[in-house]
C-alpha cells in the first residue's frame, strides 16, 4: 500500500477516535450552544432585517432618480412625437427621460421612520443577547445536571464495592456458622437493589447527556460526554449584597429590561409617525426627457420637405425639462389616521405596563432565587452533617454486625440510609452550586466554575 494512503488513513483513525474522546467542558458547551443554536440564527436573521430597515429609512430622506427609455415602430396613421403632427406611413420613434423626486416635508415621518429603524436595531440585539442568557442558563443547569448524575454514580459504585466486600464476609460467617443463611440473603438483596440503582443512574446520566447535547444541537448522542470534573461548592461573596441591591444591579444591565426599554421607545416612534399622517406633505420633482423620430421635417417657407435630422442631434433639439413642487394637505380620510393616533397611544401604554411586569418578574425571581441560595446552603450543609453521622453510625454497625450483635437486616438498613445520604449530598452540592450561578449571573458575574 502507498506510504501516503497509510498515513492519512492513520491521521483519520486518530482524528476520528480524537473527536469521541472529546470531552466538553461547561465554558466550551456554552460557547459552542450560543454558535450553534436555532433559535439564535433565528433572532440574528430578524437583527439583519432590523438593518436593512434602518438602510431603507435613510434612502427615504433621499432623492430618487429614475430613467426610461422606449423604441418602437408604427404603420398606418400616428403622431411623430418630434412634431405632434399625423403621419401615415412607417415611423420609428425612440423615447427617453430621467426623472426625480425628493420629498421636502412629510410631517417628519421621514426623520421618525431613521429613529424608530436605528432604535427597532438596538431592541433586536436585546432580544438576541436575552435569548444568549437563557440559553447560557439552561446550558448550565444541564451540564451540572450531568455532574450530579455522574457523582451519585461513582457514590453507589463505591458503595456496591463495600457491600461486596460485606457480602464476602457475611458468607465466610455463615460458612463457619457464626451468622444463619437469612443474614446472607439480606445482604445479597441490599446489593442487588444498589445495582438496580446504578443501572437506574446510568439511564438518568445518559439521558442528562441526550438533554445537553441537544440543547448543542448535537445529534452524535453515543460520542458526546462532559469532562469528568468533580466540582466543589465555590467561595461566593454574593449574599454579602441584598436581594434589592441585586435587584438594583440587574436593571442596569439585564437585556430583558433593555429590551423592553427600547419597546417602550419604539412604540413612542410609532406614535410620532401617526401623527405626522395629520400634516401636509410636499414634494419637488424634475424631469428630462427628449424624443427620435426617422421622419423628414417640412420647411413651410420653402415647401419642401428636410432629411431628418441625426439621432443624436434630436435628441439635442427635441430635449426639454419639467419641474415642479405639489403639496397634499389631508382634509377627511375617515377616521383613519385618528384612528390610527389612538392606536399607537395605546401601544405606548401597553409597552410601558410590560415593562412595569418584566420588572416585577425579575424582582420575583431575584427573590426567588436568593431565598434558593440560602435554601439550598442550608440543605446542603445538613447533608454533609447527615452523612457524617450515618457513616459513623453504619461504621459503629458493622463492627457489631461483624461480632454478631447486629442481624443482616438491620445492617442492610444502616447501609442504605448512608447510600441515601450520599446521594443527597450530590444533589444537593450541585443545586447549591447552580443556585450560585444563578444569583451571580443576575448581578452580572459570568457562568464559569473555574
Amino acid at each position: 500500500m502507498n506510504l501516503k494512503l497509510i498515513v492519512l488513513l492513520v491521521l483519520c483513525v486518530v482524528g476520528s477516535l480524537s473527536a469521541q474522546n472529546k470531552k466538553w467542558t461547561l465554558e466550551e458547551c456554552v460557547a459552542y450552544a450560543v454558535e450553534h443554536n436555532i433559535s439564535i440564527e433565528q433572532f440574528e436573521l430578524d437583527l439583519e432585517n432590523a438593518q436593512i430597515d434602518y438602510s431603507d429609512a435613510v434612502g427615504g430622506l433621499l432623492p430618487n432618480v429614475n430613467s426610461s427609455m422606449s423604441l418602437s415602430g408604427n404603420t398606418g396613421l400616428s403622431f411623430d412625437p418630434t412634431t405632434n403632427q399625423p403621419v401615415t406611413t412607417t415611423i420609428l420613434t425612440a423615447n427617453g427621460g430621467v426623472t426625480s423626486s425628493l420629498t421636502l416635508f412629510d410631517g417628519l415621518r421621514n426623520i421618525n421612520r431613521l429613529n424608530r429603524a436605528k432604535m427597532n436595531e438596538v431592541a433586536n440585539q436585546y432580544r438576541l443577547d436575552d435569548l444568549k442568557d437563557d440559553i447560557r442558563l439552561n446550558v448550565a443547569n444541564s451540564y451540572l445536571q450531568i455532574l450530579s448524575n455522574k457523582e451519585t454514580l461513582k457514590v453507589l459504585n463505591a458503595q456496591l464495592s463495600v457491600t461486596e466486600q460485606d457480602l464476602k464476609r457475611t458468607k465466610e460467617l455463615v460458612d463457619a456458622g457464626v451468622l444463619p443463611q437469612g443474614d446472607l440473603l439480606e445482604i445479597e438483596a441490599t446489593s442487588a437493589g444498589l445495582e438496580q440503582q446504578i443501572v437506574n443512574t446510568e439511564n438518568l446520566v445518559l439521558i442528562s447527556r441526550i438533554g445537553l447535547a441537544q440543547l448543542l444541537q448535537i445529534t452524535d448522542y453515543e460520542n458526546f460526554d462532559i469532562a469528568d470534573v468533580d466540582y466543589e461548592v465555590p467561595p461566593s461573596d454574593i449574599l454579602n449584597s441584598s436581594a434589592k441591591e441585586i435587584f438594583a444591579e440587574a436593571l442596569t444591565f439585564r437585556n430583558d429590561i433593555k429590551f423592553s426599554e427600547s419597546n417602550i421607545l419604539l412604540a413612542k416612534e410609532d406614535l410620532k409617525l401617526s401623527k405626522g399622517a395629520l400634516y401636509p406633505t410636499l414634494a419637488a420633482f424634475f424631469n428630462y426627457n427628449t424624443r427620435y423620430s426617422d421622419q423628414d421635417g417640412f420647411d413651410g417657407s420653402t415647401g419642401t420637405f428636410v432629411p431628418a435630422e441625426s439621432f443624436t442631434n434630436q435628441l439635442w433639439i427635441n430635449d426639454g425639462i419639467s419641474y415642479g413642487a405639489q403639496l397634499n394637505i389631508p382634509i377627511f380620510n375617515g377616521f383613519s389616521t385618528r384612528n390610527s393616533i389612538k392606536r399607537s397611544e395605546i401601544n405606548v401604554k401597553k409597552a410601558e405596563l410590560q415593562l412595569e411586569q418584566d420588572k416585577l418578574n425579575l424582582e420575583t425571581d431575584i427573590n426567588q432565587a436568593y431565598v434558593d441560595v440560602k435554601s439550598f446552603a442550608k440543605a446542603y450543609e445538613a447533608a454533609q452533617k447527615t452523612l457524617e453521622a450515618r457513616q459513623l453510625a453504619y461504621d459503629y454497625s458493622k463492627e457489631r454486625y461483624e461480632v454478631g450483635l447486629m442481624n443482616a437486616f438491620d445492617f442492610s438498613q444502616a447501609q442504605s440510609r448512608v447510600d441515601n445520604a450520599a446521594a443527597d449530598l450530590v444533589r444537593t452540592k450541585y443545586d447549591y452550586i447552580f443556585r450560585i450561578k444563578v444569583l451571580e449571573f443576575y448581578f452580572g458575574l459570568p457562568l464559569g466554575l473555574e
